[in-house]
């Protein structure tokens, strides 16, 4: 019992340093930044009031100090109301599922505006096996995903648009990707192209799941495990894609053995 009070003090410095520590991280770059420095300037002559015993001075601090307290609360509350939702006790996995609805919506919406402009297209989503060895041939983007920029990669006017786009997690890799071809084109009709056929070939040799938007007939297709489903709606898009990659987004962690779950059961 003789050594707590000895590390009490470590204790709290480690607890002040870590406040400390996420309060600069959040605020930092920001407008609310200046207020921060002019809030650490008050607490110092506040510091420097008491330890040199000026008296009318610490009187007048502890005055604005009472007023201040409600004046931070107004003025931090947008900040203050971010900054406790990342501690909400919702989780990361409440914010992963979010993060993947929002992927999938914006994904959809975009497959199926292409799919309206007859503008061709061909996505591959990441799956286990890395795709590594096409997306480094390729241009490398590595850059959060959105609706915005898939449709321009497509956009006939931009020179990437002639190839394939590689997904892996909420990133898109590469884009101008050159996918292997398949080399028994039995599934594929007459009015199918090369996109048909490399999709297919990409989902012969990887466990990837090929998205086709065709130009000719603004169909959307879709290619896995070596099988393509043509004229897929945007209700069977969602679900198809959901079922495989479920949130986290294309990483499925092992299931561990939990002996608490087993006793309940």
């Amino acid at each position: 019992m003789t050594l707590f009070p000895t590390i009490t003090p470590f204790i709290e410095i480690i607890i002040i340093t870590v406040m400390i520590n996420y309060l600069l991280s959040f605020f930092w770059n920001t407008r609310s930044m200046d207020l921060m420095l002019g809030l650490l300037a008050f607490l110092l002559m506040f510091a420097a009031s008491s330890l040199f015993h000026l008296t009318i001075l610490s009187r007048l601090m502890h005055l604005v100090a009472s007023v201040a307290v409600i004046a931070v609360l107004i003025i931090f509350q947008p900040e203050l109301r971010v900054a406790l939702s990342k501690l909400s006790l919702k989780g990361k996995r409440y914010r992963e599922i979010t993060e993947f609805d929002n992927f999938l919506d914006q994904l959809a919406n975009s497959t199926y505006k292409l799919a309206d402009k007859r503008i061709g297209a061909l996505i591959s989503l990441e799956n286990e096996d890395t795709l590594n060895e096409y997306a480094l041939n390729a241009v490398v983007l590595n850059a959060n995903f959105s609706s915005e920029l898939l449709e321009s990669i497509f956009a006939t006017t931009t020179p990437l648009h002639d190839g394939a786009v590689i997904i892996r997690d909420l990133t898109i890799l590469s884009a101008a990707v050159i996918l292997p071809l398949a080399e028994d084109a039995s599934q594929i009709s007459k009015s199918m192209g090369t996109r048909h056929r490399a999709a297919l070939g990409m989902s012969q040799l990887t466990d990837a799941l090929l998205i086709v938007i065709s130009e000719e007939t603004g169909k959307v297709s879709i290619a896995r495990d070596g099988i393509m489903t043509r004229g897929v709606k945007i209700d069977r898009f969602r679900g198809i894609i959901r079922s495989i990659f479920n949130p986290p987004l294309l990483k499925t962690p092992s299931k561990r053995f939990n002996i608490w779950e087993w006793i309940k059961q």
